[in-house]
């Protein structure tokens, strides 16, 4: 009874949705991984990570059928990177057999899925790094869904690293500093991003109650519409998606105007 009646719901949400605004762009702040699995008592943290890196293809799937062209998602922020060596290398794993599995995915070739990576490479672990690099490689020229998949990634790391490319790269035309800060301009350095040749995020949602964006996508989402939901990463259901759309469907953008 309860299938039947979540399956009703969620076809309720879906036609509540039809002729509405949709979002291009939505990122999604994967959260809430090691609570799934400590109050379910399935173990250490690694099996709430493997839990939840499931639902990413579920995810993936509904932006397919939603017709969402662009989704982020935030898997492991530069603070992640300080946690205990032993999760943070079972992380890392479960994170590059995800990425590796949605690259070599027949399914997901057929309907154009590409692959890019926003972060701090350098400061990933190599197995972690070659797994990224490849799926961008087999992926690259699709034109179907882009999935960027934010791994090491910090926003306040993310606006350095674009002011030291822009600096280094004005230096090198002979530029001098007076001159630099004198054209600098907001899209400059939206240029020197890592998500430079992504439309901004439309929507942010954030799983597991947290009301915050942690850093995530700091200069790009500051027109977006944030959406907190309170399931875990892990629990989170096509139902919560569909939420998530109609909210963002109810609100009208301005922009700062």
């Amino acid at each position: 009874m309860r299938t039947v009646l979540y399956r009703l719901y969620e076809r309720r949400l879906a036609r509540q949705l039809r002729g509405r605004p949709r979002p291009c762009h939505v990122g999604v702040i994967l959260d809430g991984n090691r609570r799934y699995a400590r109050e379910r008592g399935l173990g250490d943290a690694s099996a709430g990570h493997r839990q939840g890196a499931r639902k990413i293809d579920e995810l993936v799937a509904w932006c397919y059928e939603l017709g969402i062209p662009h989704l982020t998602l935030w898997l492991l922020s530069t603070d992640n990177l300080r946690r205990d060596a032993g999760e943070l290398g079972a992380l890392c794993t479960i994170i590059a057999e995800t990425v590796r599995g949605l690259a070599s995915d027949p399914a997901h070739a057929r309907r154009g899925l590409r692959l890019t990576a926003v972060g701090a490479a350098d400061a990933l672990p190599e197995v972690l790094r070659e797994a990224l690099k490849d799926a961008e490689e087999a992926t690259r020229g699709r034109d179907g869904l882009h999935v960027q998949i934010a791994v090491g990634y910090g926003g306040r790391e993310e606006i350095t690293e674009a002011l030291r490319r822009l600096l280094s790269e004005r230096a090198a035309q002979g530029h001098d500093l007076d001159r630099v800060v004198a054209e600098l301009t907001p899209e400059e350095i939206s240029a020197h991003l890592y998500t430079a040749d992504t439309p901004d995020p439309d929507l942010i949602i954030r799983t597991s109650g947290e009301i915050r964006l942690s850093g995530f996508l700091l200069w790009q989402s500051v027109h977006s519409e944030f959406h907190f939901a309170e399931a875990h990463w892990p629990a989170f259901r096509k139902v919560d998606f569909l939420r998530a759309l109609r909210d963002y469907a109810s609100r009208h953008r301005r922009y700062g105007r």
